[in-house]
């Protein structure tokens, strides 16, 4: 049995993860070691690379499978994609540059996905000998106090290599071992393979390389390619070019299926069929990120990362006041203009967020919200928040027949003035609407008076905006006294109301 364990490279662009790859692996595929032909011209990865080394004897092997992924910080989204397939990321670092933005990004992701971190000081040779081990002493120290601030803690092993000259790579091979644990696979669930290469292969069929997320695939099996809309039969599977007849949650295979035209998927899901459809809108309790300065505003747009996919999004926030953890769409929620981690907000934040192109996801996938318009040179964290979906819905028309559904209300407030006193238990209020309001829609509702008491709107008085208000236990003699003397104007009157963002035909309610 090969029991497979995915290792990301993360880092800044040219902290050297290609060539460490390189040095780690001692099997490619067809998508390693930047065989991207803009890749080889431009020097850089621009997309996910995939390679392999394996350990143990026969029928018991180890197969660490390393996932390079590009450090440009246009390719974010991409680095966000070949996060979410891994179990242990290996953060390179650039001995002479130390934690640049990029660095700094990654990090963040690796606290968002994945369990396990080692940091690797890459390119030690272009340290000057003499001055080698201080220049490395210092900058594991100020590796640690990064560290200290993360959920990973300062702890983590750091090792310091030359992959170009493979300096202490065994060293790291053996790190490796020593991390590796037996990740949770979700192998009974519903297949799902995160698809990151299609190619055709004439007379075979297409071939789909990517990682099995969840589930088993075998073949002859029939699988479906949702962003198609397609069913394919599984031909053959490769894992890292040995055939074999089944795989499961967490193995990087290649996929042999009846033949499509591989350029309509560069990326994408294959599933088990009827398992997966566009999903148009979801709610996410909020997660912020901590390094991220902006306030989140509703309203706005963000970019949301749900595994390969990146697409924009416009936002709504909303909180529950009370102790709950979790959202359910029987309760009500109190809509939220911004949100800013220097100033928390008490209760749970959620966000609903409504794709501009829908998504092919699932309950309880992570996704991330960052601000990729932002200047991407600039030391300002793009990495917005972060959460689990909670709900979602598949209506194409969801606007008008899923959101009216949803709880979230506004308060309102309105204030006006005492007009005149009709007796101990009534008056007639003035400006509390404007002139063409429909004010019958507001008898019934409670008032209060600046002065304490609770009344009633029991009906409208005249042609323009006033209301007569009735209070069951009268008004204090105080406060009649004070409207029939100059300081009446001081007695405000206020209505509060709370109103649906979603369903406005519901109208006002307390």
């Amino acid at each position: 049995m090969v029991t497979n364990f995915n290792v990301g490279l993360l880092g800044h662009v040219d902290s050297g993860k290609t060539t460490l790859a390189r040095a780690l692996s001692s099997i490619t595929s067809t998508a390693a070691f930047d065989k991207n032909p803009q890749s080889v011209e431009r020097g850089i990865t621009l997309d996910l690379g995939f390679s392999a080394h394996v350990l143990g004897e026969a029928d018991e092997k180890l197969n660490f499978t390393f996932v390079d992924c590009p450090g440009h910080a246009s390719l974010i989204r991409t680095v966000i994609g070949g996060a979410q397939i891994i179990d242990l990321m290996l953060l390179v670092v650039d001995a002479q540059k130390g934690m640049q933005t990029q660095t700094a990004e990654c990090l963040v992701i690796g606290e968002l996905l994945c369990k396990k971190l080692l940091i690797v000081i890459n390119k030690i040779d272009a340290l000057p000998v003499a001055e080698r081990e201080a220049k490395l002493e210092k900058l594991r120290s100020r590796l640690k106090k990064t560290l200290a601030s993360t959920r990973f803690g300062e702890q983590v092993t750091i090792y310091c290599v030359s992959a170009l000259e493979h300096t202490n790579i065994e060293e790291l091979r053996a790190g490796l071992r020593e991390t590796y644990y037996v990740p949770e696979r979700l192998v009974n669930a519903p297949l799902l393979i995160q698809v990151d290469h299609c190619f055709a292969i004439k007379g075979q069929g297409t071939v789909c390389t990517g990682t099995v997320l969840q589930g088993s695939v075998s073949v002859n099996d029939n699988v479906e390619l949702p962003l198609l809309g397609e069913r394919r039969k599984v031909k053959s599977i490769q894992m890292f070019k040995q055939p074999v007849e089944r795989a499961c949650a967490g193995d990087r295979i290649g996929l042999c299926v009846t033949q499509f035209n591989a350029k309509l998927m560069e990326r994408g899901i294959i599933a088990q069929p009827d398992y997966l459809k566009p999903v148009y809108a979801v709610i996410v309790q909020l997660q912020p990120i901590r390094y991220y300065k902006q306030a989140i505003k509703s309203r706005s747009k963000l970019h949301i990362s749900v595994g390969h996919d990146t697409v924009m999004a416009s936002i709504i926030l909303f909180r529950d006041v009370t102790a709950s953890t979790t959202f359910d769409c029987l309760k009500e929620y109190e809509f939220v203009e911004d949100y800013s981690a220097a100033e928390p907000i008490t209760g749970s934040i959620y966000a609903l967020l409504q794709f501009e192109t829908p998504v092919l996801t699932t309950l309880g996938t992570t996704l991330i919200a960052s601000k990729l318009d932002m200047d991407s040179h600039s030391s300002s964290c793009r990495l917005a928040f972060w959460g689990h979906i909670e709900w979602q819905t598949q209506t194409v028309d969801y606007d008008t027949k899923v959101l009216p559904k949803l709880r979230i209300f506004k308060h309102k407030q309105k204030q006006g003035n005492v007009q005149r006193v009709v007796n101990e238990r009534e008056i007639i209020v003035q400006n509390l609407f404007k002139k063409d309001a429909n004010r019958d829609m507001y008898v019934g509702k409670r008032v209060q008076l600046s002065t304490g008491e609770s009344g009633c709107i029991e009906r409208t008085f005249g042609q323009t905006s006033k209301v007569s208000i009735v209070f069951a236990d009268g008004l204090n003699k105080s406060t009649q006294e004070q409207l029939k003397s100059d300081r009446a104007k001081e007695v405000i009157v206020l209505l509060q109301c709370k109103k649906y963002v979603f369903n406005k035909q519901a109208g006002l309610f307390q």
